[in-house]
């Protein structure tokens, strides 16, 4: 390393954020960048730690002290090709990843890791602005037709990477624009979407054929597709929401979570309101909002909510509130559970944990308020945590607007799942392993949330582009795609 003692001599500094009172006007992002100076002061901060933990805290398993090095030294093109070689899209996961490799980062045992996330984000942001970013076409075409289905990072991925290696591929997409739940689910201020864009413009001079509005399992049968490609990856994500499952769930105002963030997704994309809100608008406008569940997708809905000019933005959530601070002796390097705030968070929203909701109640067929109960959680005879309301903690919340954010529960069974007659594994998920990724019925594999189950986006390009590798050996008999 360039400067061993920098960790010791150089404070963290993050990306700031606009003040709050502006970014709430607007539905662009808000993240301020560091100056490349300040950037490489930070770069420096990575220590010479011997054993890097942030390689297995990052899913695709990033070179960061590499180029942290490169950036400690104003060599960001090199930086930016050390940084591709694991990821394809770091512009996604440095905006929107929680950055487990921070949490493992060897300096984070002192509560001060380096600022990982900011240096990959801004490595990638330079690389598009001195037009470093360019498409890498095959040298030869190998003559194979590959069908991926699902425009998510782990579609996308796995495209990109089959395509680099000379196959045909066609990404196919239900939706009118391609992107997955990067497109319609992230929010705009989180990640504006003219970033997926370039990628689409990069991966079409790969030689990617993008299909959007073809639904596989409905407008197309898997048949077809095996019929018509030697190889068919499904990557469409986990897509089935968890309901509330409580007396008055009928009334109308109750939402699930990706219903309201797609169509705010939609108007900012220019889509008029028949577009983007073809079954009825939800809006927040006015309303006092509740959001049930307490991670990133309730989180977009708070800030979704404010912007829209919601009266009031309330956040339940059923687990107990998290320590402030994590047992770093206990955690380190994992992803430690503790209290997060997020911008949206930090923008207006009261939270309140170990919550149920018991139902809800309206007039005239729509929802005015939740009843709830306060509960604890103990450990049973069979060891195993369980939900018990406490006695008189009953309490009534306003509600004209509820927003279900309270996980998926796998992929959608019908259409595509039924039709391909995969094995499904114990939770729902299609049944495929991390070393071949093919399914139980032949030419058909399977990666990201489909697979695994609701996760991050950078376990989604980890398993696209692993899955690429897989497909592209079982084809060709080997590969040089790299794992």
């Amino acid at each position: 390393m360039g400067l061993p003692t920098g960790f010791m001599e150089i404070e963290r500094k993050d990306r700031p954020y606009e003040k709050v009172e502006a970014r709430l006007k607007h539905w662009r992002e808000f993240v301020l960048p560091l100056p490349a100076a300040e950037l490489s002061k930070q770069g420096a901060r990575c220590m010479d730690c011997g054993i890097p933990f942030c390689h297995n805290g990052c899913p695709v398993n990033n070179l960061i002290p590499d180029w942290n090095e490169l950036v400690r030294r104003d060599r960001w093109r090199e930086a930016l090709d050390v940084l591709h070689s694991t990821n394809n899209f770091p512009e996604f996961t440095g905006r929107i990843c929680p950055a487990p490799c921070e949490a493992a980062c060897t300096l984070n045992i002192d509560d001060n890791p380096v600022t990982i996330k900011s240096i990959e984000c801004s490595i990638v942001d330079r690389g598009w602005q001195e037009g470093w970013i360019v498409p890498q076409p095959p040298a030869r075409k190998t003559g194979k037709r590959v069908a991926v289905v699902g425009s998510g990072p782990a579609g996308m991925a796995a495209a990109q990477q089959l395509a680099r290696a000379g196959h045909a591929v066609t990404l196919f997409e239900k939706a009118d624009r391609i992107g997955g739940l990067l497109r319609y689910g992230i929010p705009d201020f989180k990640m504006e979407k003219q970033l997926i864009d370039w990628r689409m413009r990069q991966m079409e001079a790969e030689g990617v054929e993008f299909r959007t509005g073809v639904e596989v399992g409905a407008t197309l049968s898997v048949k077809s597709l095996l019929e018509g490609y030697d190889a068919v990856a499904l990557t469409g994500g986990a897509e089935w929401p968890r309901d509330l499952e409580v007396q008055g769930r009928e009334l109308s105002g109750i939402h699930f979570a990706m219903d309201f963030l797609t169509q705010q997704n939609k108007r900012v994309a220019g889509d008029d309101e028949a577009r983007a809100a073809p079954r009825g608008t939800i809006s927040a406008k006015g309303k006092h909002v509740v959001v049930i569940g307490g991670g990133d997708t309730g989180s977009d809905c708070v800030g979704t909510s404010n912007r829209q000019g919601a009266a009031s933005v309330t956040q339940l959530e059923v687990m107990p509130q998290p320590p402030e601070h994590e047992n770093k002796a206990l955690t380190w390097p994992d992803w430690p559970l503790k209290m997060r705030t997020s911008s949206s968070h930090e923008e207006g929203v009261g939270r309140d944990f170990a919550v149920l909701t018991k139902r809800a109640v309206g007039k005239a067929g729509k929802v005015e308020a939740l009843q709830c109960v306060r509960i604890d959680w103990v450990r049973g005879a069979d060891g195993r945590m369980a939900m018990k309301e406490i006695e008189g903690s009953a309490f009534e919340l306003k509600a004209d607007l509820v927003l279900l954010a309270m996980g998926f529960l796998g992929p959608r069974r019908p259409g595509m799942v039924e039709q391909s007659g995969v094995t499904l594994d114990p939770r729902g998920n299609i049944l495929a392993n991390v070393v071949d990724y093919k399914t139980s019925v032949p030419k058909l594999f399977a990666a990201g949330d489909m697979r695994r189950g609701q996760s991050l986006v950078v376990w989604a390009i980890r398993e696209g582009r692993q899955c690429a590798r897989a497909i592209d050996e079982c084809l060709i008999g080997s590969t040089t795609l790299p794992r």
